[in-house]
């Protein structure tokens, strides 16, 4: 007897589940694998794969970290210059109430600051020595008090342009007298 030869069918290759159209029969009757049926987030109903998107989430939240710890690094920036351009005013115009009229004083006029020329002048030498000037110099009417604004530009670290910013600083020195306490008339 003569042999007959038969070739082995191969059954065909199994495609990925997500590739795989869900029947209605399997879904009505259960016969789908779990992990099989994700109800819009792909597989067998044609959705979009969320692969990835959790690194989408992750890199805008970073984006947002960074920008807001560059917030909090510029506005301490500011804040730390207002404060020194504050001490630089109040250092300016105790350096300017120093200004004493002598004369006035021998005429008996009382204590009074010299003339604004002299004034401006100590209140920006002490301001050179920090690359500022005074911006504005006021006296008071009876010529005892010198207040002095300085203004100073904030240039940011990390935001740049966009937080670049004038601030202003003032201080105030009101010539006294007294040997044992402090008079002001």
């Amino acid at each position: 007897m003569a042999r007959v030869r038969t070739r082995a069918v191969r059954p065909p290759r199994a495609r990925p589940l997500a590739a795989r159209p869900l029947r209605a029969r399997q879904f009505r009757a259960g016969q789908f694998r779990a992990g099989q049926f994700r109800a819009g987030l792909g597989g067998p109903l044609g959705g979009r794969s969320d692969r990835g998107a959790l690194s989408i989430f992750v890199a805008i939240c970073a984006a947002y970290v960074v920008l807001v710890i560059a917030l909090v690094i510029d506005a301490g920036g500011k804040l730390r210059l207002a404060e020194r351009v504050d001490a630089y005013a109040q250092e300016a115009a105790r350096m300017a109430g120093q200004q004493l009229d002598e004369a006035a004083l021998l005429r008996g006029e009382g204590y009074k600051l010299r003339a604004r020329t002299y004034v401006e002048a100590a209140a920006d030498s002490y301001l050179a020595l920090y690359g500022l000037s005074a911006a504005d110099v006021e006296f008071s009417p009876d010529g005892a008090t010198v207040t002095i604004t300085v203004r100073a530009e904030f240039r940011p670290v990390l935001l740049g342009e966009l937080g670049k910013r004038k601030v202003t600083g003032k201080g105030s020195a009101t010539l006294v007298h007294g040997v044992k306490e402090a008079e002001t008339a």
